[in-house]
């Protein structure tokens, strides 16, 4: 999305709620330090599964920090169980019975015009709910883009339990309703683009979805939906506004914050099949994110701020925390830099975004599409601050190392909190790596089958359905 959107989208981020009860897993100091992908996934997977709200399971937007809900971190959590059942981390009854309970507090929480005492509207939800009845917090917005990914979540949890089993069926018939439910026509406006969102007090938000983004997967729910469906043109309408350009030497559709070439393909596999519009450049979109992850990492090789630590194995720029604290302005290389908290940090020919922070999210994400050159970034960064960038829950969310200008930061900026719309790319994209698993149990998924398809995609496997 764009910086306006994200704005709209993720910008309040604190955090909820209270502890399940933990598992038995080592405490930092018991830890070892050494990386693998095995050590990355287990401890992002607790953070899900430990720090979900053990009255209405919830996932907190962030932690230890703690302020409210975030539906977006709620679909993330859904599927991060399916990974932990894979993994061998819970069994697949404990991942049904968390499941199961989160899918009813979902299906049961009000839902109404009123501006307050409710929790969503036409089946959407408030991107952030309150810690104690997961209401509305506060004036946020109903988004639509917190919501498409909180469905997504819950179509992934719907075509994964599949058995002949009561709570498993009782998954599926409240998945089921949960996604029907959704009102994606009435969040439609007049130019035939989804709404960003929508507030009781003053209506739909202005802003509303244009490409290129992370919003394709909410397209294709909402294209794809049997009870409220958009038309089939919108994703027609979408490409519109496409921006294809050559950045860092690759060429490829731009969007600076390396989340918006994740979020989608989180849940589907775009590898092999093509709209009309990468029909007609001759890739797919899965090439479109490895370009992207390229053009990210060699914007922070070029470095041309001269910011500490950033090279070959230390990139990263997308939508995270900065540095806290005074000063907010400071000299780097006889320049000043205005230092941020949550941006959306990022690097395209649309725009640069840029204070020195790396997130190990950005490369974490992106490790399906260029594992060559994201696992070595995630391995670095993990045995190069692993006393200040990594702890129980794997990677906090960032690090500054060119904020050295107050108390407590004379060798960099560390983040000390996790943030669920970063761990769950962390996560998910890991094991998408490792196994398809998600795109697999995606590929099932009639709903994501009906919605690519109206789309206009073929290819691959979608045209392996038919046969």
């Amino acid at each position: 999305m764009k910086i306006l959107p994200l704005v709209l989208t993720i910008s309040l981020s604190l955090l909820s709620a209270c502890n399940i009860g933990k598992q038995e897993t080592q405490s930092s100091s018991e830890a070892v330090s050494n990386f693998s992908l095995d050590e990355v996934q287990k401890r992002t997977f607790n953070w899900f599964w430990e720090i979900a709200d053990s009255n209405n399971y919830q996932i907190l937007d962030r932690y230890p920090s703690r302020t409210f809900s975030s539906i977006a971190a709620t679909g993330f959590g859904l599927t991060s169980y399916l990974v932990g059942v894979e993994r061998q981390y819970i069994t697949r009854e404990q991942a049904a019975e968390r499941v199961v309970n989160t899918l009813k507090v979902l299906y049961e929480l009000p839902q109404g015009s009123a501006s307050t005492g409710i929790s969503g509207h036409k089946g959407l939800f408030y991107h952030f709910l309150t810690l104690d009845k997961a209401h509305r917090y506060k004036e946020v917005e109903l988004s639509t883009i917190d919501s498409g990914l909180l469905m997504a979540g819950v179509l992934s949890v719907m075509s994964y339990f599949d058995q002949d089993d009561p709570v498993e069926a009782e998954i599926r018939r409240l998945s089921d309703q949960l996604y029907r439910r959704v009102d994606w026509e009435w969040a439609l406006n007049e130019s035939n683009r989804l709404s960003m969102g929508w507030r009781p007090e003053r209506g739909y938000i202005p802003a509303d979805w244009r490409g290129f983004n992370e919003a394709m997967v909410l397209l294709v729910m909402a294209i794809g939906s049997p009870t409220h469906p958009i038309p089939a043109n919108t994703w027609e309408k979408w490409c519109e506004t496409y921006e294809w350009d050559t950045f860092k030497g690759q060429e490829h559709l731009n969007f600076s914050p390396l989340f918006g070439h994740q979020y989608s393909h989180m849940y589907i596999d775009f590898k092999g099949i093509q709209d009309p519009y990468m029909k007609e450049k001759g890739i797919d979109y899965f090439e479109n994110a490895r370009r992207a992850t390229y053009a990210n990492r060699q914007y922070c090789i070029d470095n041309p701020q001269g910011f500490t630590g950033y090279g070959p194995n230390q990139w990263g720029l997308t939508a995270s925390d900065g540095p806290r604290g005074e000063p907010r302005k400071a000299m780097v290389n006889n320049k000043e830099v205005q230092f941020r908290m949550y941006w959306a940090r990022g690097a395209s020919s649309r725009h640069i975004n840029d204070d020195g922070t790396i997130a190990p999210t950005a490369a974490g994400g992106s490790v399906p599409f260029a594992p060559e050159i994201c696992i070595p970034a995630l391995k670095y960064m993990w045995e190069a601050h692993y006393d200040k960038l990594v702890g129980e829950y794997g990677f906090k969310d960032a690090f500054n190392l060119s904020y050295t200008f107050s108390e407590g930061n004379e060798e960099g900026w560390f983040d000390y909190d996790y943030l669920g719309i970063d761990q769950g790319p962390i996560l998910i994209q890991i094991e998408n790596h490792r196994s398809r698993l998600i795109w697999d149990t995606m590929k099932k998924n009639p709903y994501i089958q009906t919605g690519l398809k109206k789309a206009g995609f073929t290819g691959g496997w979608l045209d392996q359905l038919d046969k």
